[in-house]
């Protein structure tokens, strides 16, 4: 049986950075940045996924191609983990355009980012 987890798959040539947001007991929570390189993947979530929904942005750091989507969520330049999606701005954060993704209540999923417009999704 699969690792149960939820993880990003880079299949460009790039480096990618990766942010996730999702509900937890405390609210919604936005962290990041994953560094995952061409070709690889990385795991943001280990373990059962506790929450249906989940939420990505991905930036191609070399090119500054986005993987994005229309549910705004709070980011941060470097290291961040925030807790609530309100007041970005005034709070001294960046604003982004999350992507929802829904896992149905599967134990572990997997996101592909490709080079291509629109992100392919795959259950394992």
């Amino acid at each position: 049986m699969a690792h149960a987890e939820f993880r990003v798959c880079n299949g460009t040539q790039n480096l990618v950075g990766v942010a996730i947001g999702y509900r937890a007991a405390e609210g919604w929570i936005t962290e990041g940045w994953w560094q995952v390189p061409a070709s690889t993947c990385a795991t943001l979530i280990e373990g059962e996924l506790q929450s249906r929904y989940y939420y990505l942005y991905a930036e191609d750091a070399a090119r500054g191609g986005r993987w994005t989507g229309d549910i705004n969520m709070c980011a941060a330049e470097n290291e961040f983990k925030i807790v609530g999606v309100q007041d970005c701005f005034a709070r001294g954060y960046q604003q982004m355009g999350f992507k929802e993704y829904d896992t149905g209540r599967q134990g572990s999923w997997m996101v592909q980012l490709s080079d291509t417009p629109g992100t392919q999704e795959s259950q394992n």
